[in-house]
């Protein structure tokens, strides 16, 4: 292999331990918000209201790193993945996408939090809100779409066992989402943090994996 060969080949490998890192510290950053500011409730609010009130910076700059991190690993299963299997890091991108949206575009408060919200769910939402939803929303169905897509490229690369990890992962992603929706209380809660973290943990293992074929 020659020099530029072995620099492009840490280049991916580079970007692809972006995946692995996104979800960490998406997760830990947020959980650790959550247990330490006032009025948040990890059964009835998202991390993404922590963009809120004082020190609503923190989860803003964790939708910035995560985002950027996302979309760095997408570029590594763009090169990794050639041909058709492209739309995987196409797919992923949008996530990444999706987060850097919702950095500038934040949710709106909601049921309490910041403390002095109405308890309650929201009867209006704002514009800036409302694009932040729709960022999310559309960004993790389109992580559920790159495990799925995912799938049928690791079935022809002959893994199978991430192959089918990647169809579960898919699935478990959209019916987060979409079947919480459909739920009462604080179901679409529970499926959102469903999807969020089957989604990173997918994207960490993936990735990993990617990596580990570059050598």
């Amino acid at each position: 292999m020659d020099t530029g060969s072995r620099v492009d080949t840490g280049g991916t490998r580079s970007l692809l331990m972006c995946g692995v890192l996104a979800g960490p510290i998406y997760l830990a950053a947020g959980i650790a918000q959550g247990l330490l500011r006032d009025g948040f409730d990890f059964e009835r609010h998202p991390l993404s209201v922590l963009a809120n009130g004082p020190g609503g910076w923190v989860q803003t700059a964790n939708f910035v790193v995560t985002g950027l991190l996302v979309v760095a690993a997408a570029l590594g299963f763009q090169r990794v993945l050639r041909g058709t299997s492209r739309a995987t890091g196409l797919f992923l991108g949008a996530l990444g996408v999706g987060m850097l949206l919702g950095a500038v575009f934040p949710a709106d408060p909601m049921d309490g939090f910041p403390v002095g919200t109405p308890l309650g769910p929201p009867t209006s939402m704002s514009t800036v809100g409302l694009v932040h939803f729709a960022a999310g929303g559309l960004g993790f169905i389109a992580l559920g779409v790159s495990a799925l897509v995912a799938s049928r490229a690791m079935s022809r690369r002959g893994e199978r066992a991430l192959a089918r990890l990647s169809l579960l992962s898919g699935v478990i992603i959209l019916l987060g989402f979409f079947a919480g929706m459909a739920l009462p209380s604080s179901s679409p809660v529970l499926g959102i943090w469903i999807a969020v973290v089957v989604g990173f943990a997918w994207l960490a293992l993936m990735s990993r994996r990617l990596a580990a074929t570059t050598a």
